[in-house]
């Protein structure tokens, strides 16, 4: 079976966490333009055949940052990290798909986070941290999948609820996230299964 690299970052247009594979032969053979849904960011990868190029999408500070990594930093091993030279926090991760899935789900706390203490509060702070790390930890045991048969998927946060978002079919599923009913119902699962379309 083919080896495979996940690439990981958030969409700083729509704020979408994204998640994308591509196999080594084919990063290492051409370009890759690894695109957000909303057609507005994409991470871009380009190689020599000795060291590749990155154009970063940043859904911490906004903008486009350059990276250059050798062949086995982004062929081998667990994972990197790409840091946002503004925030001084990591904005894109490379590597193994459970590495890269845990990474994005902390760059998505951390953006929201943010956004949180921009005055965007959610119903109840407390509650969606809480929902959010939980949530963290069930995609940590390989706990989130799609009934389609997906294991990519991106998350949505609102104000009161986190969407789980399948990358495959775009299947949806709502966790709510407001109340202390909420955060015991989630509590409880072991696994989340997105309904696909």
């Amino acid at each position: 079976m083919e080896q495979m690299r996940s690439f990981g970052y958030i969409c700083p247009k729509c704020g979408k966490a994204q998640v994308h594979q591509r196999s080594r032969f084919a990063l290492s053979a051409a370009a890759a333009r690894m695109e957000c849904e909303c057609e507005k960011a994409s991470l871009q990868v380009e190689t020599d055949g000795v060291r590749f190029r990155l154009s970063v999408p940043c859904g911490l500070c906004g903008e486009t940052h350059q990276a250059e990594l050798d062949a086995q930093q982004l062929l081998e091993g667990r994972g990197v990290g790409l840091g946002c030279p503004k925030t001084r926090q990591i904005c894109c991760y490379i590597g193994e798909e459970q590495q890269v899935m845990s990474s994005v789900e902390e760059m998505t706390i951390r953006v929201e986070k943010d956004k949180a203490e921009d005055g965007e509060a959610f119903t109840d702070n407390v509650i969606m941290y809480e929902v959010l790390s939980e949530l963290k930890e069930i995609a940590q045991r390989g706990g989130i999948g799609c009934s389609c048969g997906s294991k990519e998927y991106a998350m949505q946060v609102g104000r009161a609820y986190v969407d789980l978002i399948c990358g495959k079919c775009g299947g949806r599923l709502r966790i709510n996230a407001a109340t202390d009913e909420d955060l015991d119902r989630l509590c409880c699962r072991m696994t989340l299964e997105i309904h696909g379309r």
